[in-house]
């Protein structure tokens, strides 16, 4: 019914709200045209002596049953409408939703990981979305689709692009003080460009994963860079450029103290940020203890030292 959509969550979506639509305002304007008639018809300068109308048992069955008939359609069609879209094909593609403050992370079923979401047009995907830390909610506009990221949990959605393209990805559930910058965009292509693009990435990262982990990949897939910049400018949590190595005024216990931004602090300031917290800034860090090994500590820690 509607050509402006990118999916057909998006059709589904729309066709009910416009029936709904269509039915509000056909009954606003029969009610507002009958009570602008009643209004002059029995107008007090024709009708100066008010007159007892009895009640009439067929109206009042009429005007209960045909809405009460209208709200049982509407009700039918939003069900069949939210059944289908929790009804994921079976020849979906999974694709697993990661989300942490602020930052989505896209797992694909052969190991590949992506900051954006890409997926091949008229394939149904089904997303199966969890969260490291808060509430989170995924967002697609233009398809009309939103899902909560619980913690602790896993839940799914699913959607089949009707045309190749980019979108907005966003974050429709309030999760700190960076909440707005949580975007992220989905990239629909071509079957052979998805291919393609998805081969590339699974060869990449087998290269990579023969060697150790490499801090820079850490740092963005663990979602650091939504907090901390590499250049010098300051987000919710200082940049990361030349901090090795440099005296840090800190609050610990609710005392001021200095330390030196050595290994030590900084493993701590990965497993317990809230221990000592630079001054300045709000101690909102998660703390990384279970979701970064000591491997990866120990990469994104020589990736920090690194950054002069």
């Amino acid at each position: 019914m509607f050509s402006g959509t990118a999916g057909v969550s998006g059709r589904i979506v729309e066709n009910v709200f416009l029936y709904i639509a269509v039915i509000s305002v056909s009954l606003l304007l029969i009610i507002t045209s009958l009570m602008v008639y009643f209004t002059i018809r029995y107008r007090r300068k024709k009708h100066p002596q008010p007159v007892q109308i009895t009640g009439s048992t067929w109206l009042e069955i009429t005007w209960t049953v045909i809405p009460t008939f209208l709200v049982l359609t509407m009700f039918y069609y939003g069900y069949v409408g939210f059944h289908t879209l929790r009804s994921t094909p079976k020849n979906a593609m999974k694709v697993r939703v990661i989300a942490s403050q602020w930052s989505w992370l896209f797992e694909y079923e052969n190991g590949v990981k992506a900051p954006e979401l890409r997926v091949p047009v008229g394939k149904p995907v089904e997303l199966l979305l969890t969260s490291r830390d808060v509430i989170h909610s995924f967002y697609l506009p233009a398809f009309k689709i939103k899902q909560d990221a619980v913690p602790g949990m896993e839940s799914h959605l699913w959607f089949k692009s009707t045309s190749t393209g980019s979108y907005d990805v966003l974050c429709a559930e309030y999760c700190g003080l960076q909440h707005s910058y949580m975007l992220s965009k989905l990239r629909v292509l071509s079957e052979e460009k998805f291919n393609q693009w998805l081969q590339a990435a699974k060869k990449e990262r087998e290269a990579e994963a023969a060697k150790e982990p490499a801090g820079l990949q850490l740092f963005q897939e663990k979602g650091c860079k939504a907090c901390h910049t590499i250049d010098g400018t300051l987000l919710v949590g200082p940049t990361l450029k030349g901090l090795f190595g440099k005296t840090v005024t800190v609050t610990t216990e609710g005392k001021e103290r200095t330390v030196t931004a050595d290994e030590t602090y900084l493993k701590k300031s990965l497993i317990d940020p809230g221990a000592d917290v630079v001054k300045g800034f709000p101690p909102i860090m998660p703390t990384q203890k279970g979701v970064l090994t000591d491997t990866e500590i120990k990469e994104i820690v020589k990736y920090m030292k690194e950054l002069k």
